[in-house]
């Protein structure tokens, strides 16, 4: 197959490998794909999380994916069909995360024109807190008279911190962990989820809450969506309080198929402060800084329907795009 068609092996042991799930245990994905309602990339971020499933598993989760297909890119699809995975099967979910976590590693890739890249293969919220670090750093070394760019500027702090340099300060890192509250009691052991990341075994949710330096904020979702309603606030005075509460709603940077943790990004008003915009929580959305300051290129519209929490993004040449908000939790049965 592989000469037939003049790709590689791996390649085509990967054609190969989709063709059968597709017919043997993903049928509502193959039917979807046969009518032309997604193509083979998306076919591919629906079954590839799905190859460590049982047969009976694999075809719960393409049931339900069924009905969740609209408006997704592959990011997204491979995203949804994570956290169904973790739902319809949290044992073996956490089996294998524990067995990955074993795999840790860092390497060296030497590179050309002086240059290396360095790869470090780390837990999740190891990875994200440490990015979050990097970050943080980085920009708090932005200013009118810094030459470098933001991503000159996170690889020189990233190299400062791990030569001991005098540039690696130490700026507390923040990642967001949801997790219900059976689980994170022991009581239940359903998936949570990292900002940025993913859903993460129930286990590994309680190892964080349960570290040290972790703070503990309760978080209250509409059972009939599963949207937040309340964030716990004793703490904050009600500005930092409707930051907070966009943050942990959005979760992400909401601009169509953009995953960057809402933490490292911009609460904005929907409607602008100087167009008689309020600081409601239903007037902010919150976006990474690229499609914040998209939003004031010409040509581009961002329009937020405050009652579903969809937005729309129209592009300069009037594509339009839908970005759908998650729910923070997922009641949906599993059979």
């Amino acid at each position: 197959m592989a000469l037939v068609l003049s790709v590689t092996v791996h390649k085509a042991q990967r054609m190969v490998a989709l063709a059968i799930m597709l017919a043997h245990r993903l049928p509502a994905t193959f039917a979807a794909m046969r009518r032309g309602d997604i193509d083979s990339a998306k076919a591919t971020a629906i079954a590839e999380p799905t190859a460590s499933l049982s047969d009976e598993h694999a075809r719960q989760v393409d049931a339900l994916m069924a009905e969740r297909l609209e408006g997704k890119n592959p990011g997204q699809l491979r995203r949804a069909v994570a956290r169904l995975v973790h739902r319809v099967d949290p044992d073996g979910a956490a089996a294998r995360a524990q067995a990955r976590r074993r795999e840790r590693k860092v390497e060296l890739l030497p590179g050309y024109d002086s240059m290396s890249t360095l790869v470090a293969d780390l837990p999740a919220e190891a990875a994200s807190a440490a990015y979050a670090r990097v970050d943080r750093l980085a920009r708090q070394l932005r200013g009118r008279d810094e030459p470098r760019t933001l991503d000159q500027l996170r690889a020189d702090v990233l190299a400062d911190l791990l030569l001991d340099s005098p540039g690696g300060g130490g700026a507390k890192a923040e990642i967001f962990v949801y997790v219900d509250a059976k689980t994170l009691a022991g009581a239940d052991d359903q998936p949570a989820e990292l900002a940025g990341y993913g859903p993460i075994p129930g286990w590994l949710a309680r190892q964080i809450a349960h570290d040290p330096g972790s703070t503990w904020r309760r978080i209250v979702t509409d059972p009939l969506n599963g949207q937040p309603i309340d964030v716990g606030r004793q703490r904050y005075r009600p500005p930092a309080a409707t930051d907070r509460f966009v943050r942990v709603r959005d979760r992400e940077c909401r601009f169509p198929g953009c995953h960057r943790p809402a933490q490292l990004g911009d609460n904005d008003h929907h409607t602008p402060w100087d167009h008689h915009g309020h600081t409601d929580t239903d007037q902010l959305i919150n976006y990474c800084r690229r499609h914040h300051r998209l939003k004031d290129k010409t040509g581009w519209r961002y329009d937020l329907d405050i009652e579903t929490g969809v937005l729309t993004v129209t592009t300069p040449s009037g594509m339009r795009y839908h970005s759908t908000p998650d729910a923070l939790a997922d009641h949906t049965s599993i059979g």
